[in-house]
């Protein structure tokens, strides 16, 4: 009787399925012993019983268990948890990376998406820079090589793991399109570029007027510049004003003739190839045109022509019932 009773609370054990109250996530960490990971499933309420656990296990020793973050939403009886970490089913954190984000936005992505803590991720994209010190000897930071993308991430990787897979992500790209020189020049007019412009196809025009500036040594004047001037300092309030275009910062392209000093965020490939291989054009000036694109100029006189233009088309918006 003893032995049956034994055999039935093995078979309740082992064959009933649970039901988890409402999302659970076990996280199983390298190195942790059979025993262990048993222990956090149940106490997780995933399984009901450790010794069973471990006598299934005993029954399928060539198949090892998995490190990893496991999610349980609905019931499953002990054969199939042991199952999912047998075959490493782990829960994958997708973290979208779009084109311009800075270091600051993509520290916050992984914080948002329980991968690790905001200031950390800052913190190793300033120390990992000798993960890019052969392509951009300059760089105070790994603004400009974290290529946006859409990264899939589990738990058991560390902040130093995500931002070598984002930099080996830029270096495919950077290879792929023949960026294997100038390094540093071109990946921070790529990152102004960007940020500049969402059109695509206008990107090489954008190009154009920044190289031109530089060719005859007139400042940039690129808004996104004082926008990360302040991200720096910790003092962008959300708003550009005209009081901001004289913050006193070497990223300040209103006040310092030239290219910043180093990239402002991280460019997409589209930005890159347009930096790469600017438009030939005698523009010096663009500005908005409202709809998403804009309008080029060679002199300062068209330039104010189409401010006025683009003002008055903002306002016909406001007044529009």
């Amino acid at each position: 009787m003893a032995v049956l009773g034994a055999g039935v609370w093995f078979a309740g054990s082992l064959l009933t399925p649970i039901q988890p109250s409402g999302q659970k996530f076990v996280l199983l960490r390298p190195g942790y012993s059979t025993r262990r990971i048993a222990a956090e499933l149940k106490n997780a309420g995933v399984i009901c019983s450790v010794p069973v656990f471990l006598v299934w296990h005993q029954f399928h020793k060539n198949r090892s268990l998995k490190a990893g973050e496991y999610l349980f939403e609905k019931s499953v009886d002990l054969r199939e948890v042991h199952s999912r970490l047998a075959h490493g089913d782990v829960y994958i954190h997708t973290v979208v990376i779009p084109e311009g984000y800075t270091i600051f936005d993509i520290a916050q992505a992984i914080q948002d998406s329980g991968l690790g803590q905001k200031q950390e991720f800052l913190a190793a994209a300033t120390v990992l820079t000798p993960l890019i010190t052969d392509l951009d000897p300059q760089a105070q930071s790994l603004e400009g090589y974290l290529f946006p993308d859409t990264y899939e991430f589990t738990r058991t990787l560390s902040i130093e793991d995500m931002i070598e897979l984002m930099v080996k992500r830029f270096r495919r790209e950077a290879q792929a399109i023949g960026l294997t020189t100038d390094m540093h020049r071109t990946v921070t007019m790529a990152s102004i570029i960007e940020k500049e412009t969402a059109a695509a196809d206008e990107r090489p025009l954008v190009a154009s007027v920044y190289y031109n500036r530089l060719e005859k040594k007139i400042a940039l004047d690129a808004d996104p510049s004082v926008i990360y001037a302040e991200l720096l300092s910790g003092t962008y309030g959300g708003g550009l004003h005209h009081a901001d275009m004289q913050v006193d910062s070497p990223y300040n392209t209103y006040r310092h003739a030239g290219l910043p000093p180093g990239p402002i965020g991280n460019p997409g490939r589209t930005s890159l190839e347009a930096a790469l291989h600017p438009a030939t054009s005698g523009f010096f000036y663009f500005v908005s045109n409202g709809n998403g694109h804009h309008r080029f100029a060679k002199s300062l006189e068209e330039h104010n022509r189409n401010v006025a233009a683009y003002r008055k088309a903002m306002s016909a918006k406001e007044v529009r019932p």
